[in-house]
């Protein structure tokens, strides 16, 4: 980040007895370095202080500056930012998910190429003084953002950009992630150690075979206990994106280059084949809860993945980082770890990325403050305390090493360059529901799944 210092605002010097005096310079600058500035932050899910260090640590720069942080609960979080936003109310800066990013363009404003700020300077040796400069920071290039964060976020928070209806496109960064979370294997160790399985499966064909080994059922056919969590979308955690990530490993192009368009009902260019490898995909995630398959373990009667998988009658479940400390929360003495998430045998190794993202608000009276913070909050030199506080993934590639060793987050880390995300619409529950509704026909007998599967794709291009 290059700084340039454009004025000396004024000088404000340590007057006892009657707190900060002020002379010299414009009186437009005398009044930016006079000025309080607050900044409201929504975010979710995180403690309310894991950013307090780093809030302390820009507070140094811009003693100015107040970054109220106020946490929502997720599921009154969006119905809460609409309301806000609609009474003219919203914060500067909010969370979102990386999918909605689309979704809340029209809200929010894209990262500017600099900002002007007001820093406080202590000069002077004999008689110090502390200066208030006005600086223009040079904020994050796309090559920046290319070089220092994996390519799933490159991929998913540069968009086209328009001033004004005149104006020429431009690429520009609508968002910074602090974290990127990668969808993982949890195992139960007494339950693979019971089967006979020295080690959780590192492919698709071992995981059918571990499951059958597992999965036991009693006399009528119930499942008593379960080899996978897996199979069905209402009682399955993240369901949409465990058949996203089977379907892209097995091959299936879900949009075009651009992503202005849904491909996934379609067959790949130059396959031999005219089904789309999505189908396919969508058998080998349904065979888990058909009862005449030879994995079946799982079933709508069950109760929700994660609840199976912490209660001990599970023996795989796929989750994120954020299901560690809710494990142990649930069920403390579950004996369980991780490892990465199956891939295909001789197919190149994809993961899924699922993650949020910070942004800042199109009506923000400070909108370089806010993107200045977002910017210094997501720096490899800051946002390491908050990673720590959080226990959360990087999403940066020079910190990848330096969470390898870390029990938790080694496996997480270790994906993060495989990571792939494919929606980039502006409705992504309207997605979930076309992806998952075929799913459910699937599992049921559809009589046509590719000519379904097409109508799922016209779903999805609505909204792209």
């Amino acid at each position: 980040m290059k700084t340039k210092i454009i004025g000396i605002a004024l000088l404000l010097v340590l007057l006892a007895g009657t707190g900060l005096g002020c002379r010299g310079g414009s009186s437009e600058a005398q009044q930016a370095a006079l000025e309080n500035v607050t900044l409201y932050y929504w975010r979710v899910f995180d403690d309310d202080d894991d950013l307090d260090g780093i809030i302390s640590e820009y507070r140094k720069l811009h003693p100015n500056v107040s970054i109220r942080v106020v946490k929502k609960r997720f599921e009154e979080f969006e119905e809460e930012l609409v309301q806000a936003f609609a009474e003219d109310r919203g914060p500067d800066m909010f969370s979102i998910h990386n999918t909605w990013i689309g979704q809340y363009e029209p809200l929010i404003t894209p990262m500017p190429d600099s900002v002007e700020l007001v820093y406080h300077e202590v000069q002077g040796t004999l008689k110090q003084e502390v200066v208030a400069v006005i600086r223009e920071n040079d904020l994050m290039s796309l090559g920046e953002l290319d070089d220092d964060f994996v390519e799933v976020v490159y991929d998913d928070v540069v968009r086209t950009y328009k001033a004004s209806s005149s104006s020429k496109s431009e690429n520009r960064i609508w968002a910074l992630p602090y974290s990127v979370d990668t969808l993982t294997l949890f195992y139960n160790q007494d339950l693979l150690d019971a089967a006979g399985i020295a080690e959780p499966p590192s492919n698709w064909e071992d995981f059918q075979e571990h499951v059958q080994k597992i999965t036991l059922l009693d006399l009528e056919g119930d499942i008593v206990q379960s080899g996978a969590a897996l199979g069905t979308t209402e009682n399955v955690e993240r369901a949409f994106d465990i058949v996203s990530l089977l379907m892209m490993q097995n091959g299936t192009q879900m949009t075009t280059d651009s992503g202005s368009e849904a491909t996934f009902a379609e067959a790949p260019e130059g396959s031999s084949s005219r089904v789309s490898p999505a189908i396919s995909a969508i058998e080998f995630y349904t065979d888990f809860a058909n009862p005449i398959k030879v994995v079946y373990s799982w079933n709508e009667n069950q109760p929700s993945s994660f609840d199976a998988f912490a209660n001990g009658t599970a023996a795989f479940f796929l989750g994120y980082s954020y299901h560690i400390p809710m494990l142990r929360a649930q069920s403390p003495k579950l004996n369980f770890d991780t490892a990465p998430v199956p891939q295909l045998s001789q197919s190149k190794t994809v993961n899924y990325a699922n993650y949020w993202v910070e942004v800042v608000s199109k009506n923000s009276e400070d909108s370089d403050y806010a993107w200045d913070f977002i910017n210094f909050a997501a720096s490899a030199e800051q946002v390491d305390s908050y990673l720590s506080r959080a226990d959360k993934p990087t999403a940066l590639r020079g910190l990848i090493s330096t969470q390898l060793d870390d029990l938790d987050l080694s496996v997480f880390a270790s994906q993060v360059l495989t990571a792939e995300s494919w929606y980039r619409g502006d409705d992504a529950s309207v997605v979930e529901e076309a992806i998952l509704d075929y799913v459910d026909d699937y599992l049921s007998g559809i009589e046509s799944p590719e000519r379904e599967l097409g109508v799922a794709q016209s779903k999805v291009n609505q909204t792209l």
